[in-house]
């Protein structure tokens, strides 16, 4: 099994390392190295990460590190296809679709952005189970690789704490790091995300693990917003539900809003969960065609409109969400704040990121 990585890196900003192996195109990048391990602690209080009123959005990309590629079931592949089923039910083995050998797991997700757009903030998040029927070291949490549209892989290292717990017969984290940089000077297309610290296996809790860049920027061609992304790390059955609140707003009735949600082994089918918007004095349980108002933790990666682009294109993740909703008649009429309550009755899930982008009076 294909597990480290030779020493292929130099150092080239903070938190960045550059790659001095061969350049490969498009969404296969060749290779890189080792790093310290991050701090870390065992629950996360979510709290505000990034914060701006500007002309602009934001988008994210994302990706799956593991699924049942190694499985030859008919129901794997009807599984990955947007059937039913659970993790747990399955042998887990990583996706990995670069053409690195010294890569055990990588994915591929589309940052797409408005032309003439200008990135002002950009954040990876990845994490997984360390528990299946293996067990990975803690110490590899705060590392991963990414490489940019076209480029070589570069290590970035955790720049906060790391979550990091085991409970509900899983060993969870997640890390986090600021690439508003690379995102900036790369941007939009097909970013790699390579090395998320995930285990594979068999078991009751099951394998699950994947990444998310999330990715805020101004455009003077679009509405003016309140753009706000909160982060921490949680499990949902201890009944800490996160809940997050964007005050001193100024948006109008019938305004436009998107909001979005990280979270960790939210299983189909498992009933119970769900993303609620509170504005004033009126509360709605936010959903779509893809993720039921009382199932949004359904092991999706979805967004209003066209998906953007992913390799692989899994409609099922198996125990991996990151989905953006649209807002719609929860903004109907005008107010000054919003609230986003992210809860889960009966999955063993985790809460790792919620972000929202909300129309603003003009």
């Amino acid at each position: 099994m294909r597990h480290s990585l030779g020493p292929r890196l130099r150092r080239a900003t903070v938190g960045v390392l550059a790659s001095t192996a061969m350049w490969a195109p498009g969404c296969f990048p060749a290779a890189a190295s080792a790093a310290p391990p991050s701090p870390e602690a065992g629950s996360l209080a979510f709290a505000q990460r990034y914060r701006a009123h500007q002309h602009g959005g934001i988008v994210r990309a994302a990706n799956t590190s593991i699924s049942c590629v190694r499985s030859t079931a008919s129901s794997c592949a009807d599984v990955q296809g947007g059937g039913n089923g659970v993790n747990g039910a399955f042998d887990m083995f990583y996706v990995d679709v670069d053409t690195d050998p010294n890569t055990y797991n990588s994915s591929c997700g589309e940052v797409r952005l408005p032309a003439g757009s200008r990135v002002t903030y950009a954040r990876l998040y990845w994490g997984g189970n360390l528990r299946v029927g293996e067990q990975k070291p803690a110490a590899d949490n705060g590392r991963v690789l990414i490489a940019e549209p076209g480029g070589e892989y570069k290590e970035v290292l955790a720049d906060t704490v790391v979550g990091h717990r085991v409970a509900d017969g899983a060993d969870a984290f997640q890390a986090s790091a600021d690439v508003t940089g690379l995102v900036r000077d790369s941007g939009p297309g097909l970013y790699t995300v390579a090395q998320v610290n995930v285990a594979m296996g068999r078991s009751e809790a099951g394998a699950w693990g994947g990444w998310t860049l999330v990715v805020a920027y101004e455009n003077p061609e679009e509405p003016l917003r309140h753009l706000a992304l909160w982060d921490g790390f949680t499990s949902l059955r201890s009944g800490s539900a996160p809940e997050v609140r964007l005050r001193d707003l100024d948006f109008p009735a019938g305004a436009a809003g998107r909001a979005g949600l990280v979270a960790y082994n939210g299983d189909r089918g498992t009933t119970g969960d769900s993303l609620t918007l509170t504005t004033g004095s009126t509360s709605i349980a936010l959903g779509d065609s893809a993720n039921p108002q009382n199932d949004v933790l359904n092991s999706t990666i979805s967004e209003p409109g066209a998906d953007a682009e992913r390799v692989p294109a899994y409609a099922h993740t198996l125990g991996y969400d990151s989905d953006v909703f649209d807002l719609g008649k929860g903004l109907q009429q005008g107010g000054d704040q919003v609230t986003l309550r992210l809860q889960s009755q009966q999955d063993a899930a985790w809460a790792g990121v919620l972000f929202v982008a909300v129309d603003a009076q003009r």
